[in-house]
């Protein structure tokens, strides 16, 4: 997945940063592989093959309640 993430960062400059720290992946992100969470594997290293399909969320919490 670093390779996915750099060749992003080249199309998107910046987009590195704001996903990964120096601890890895930034709290407030979540990525996908193929509806599997990374972070429960091999995160960061998570080996990807041409039909993976990759999702990269921003992690949301709280909200509201409308009765």
């Amino acid at each position: 997945m670093r390779e996915l993430i750099g060749t992003l960062d080249e199309r998107y400059p910046g987009f590195r940063a704001r996903l990964i720290d120096d601890s890895g992946l930034r709290r407030y992100w979540c990525v996908y592989v193929n509806g599997r969470d990374t972070r429960l594997g091999a995160s960061l290293d998570t080996a990807l093959t041409s039909d993976d399909v990759v999702w990269i969320l921003p992690a949301t919490s709280g909200g509201m309640f409308l009765p």
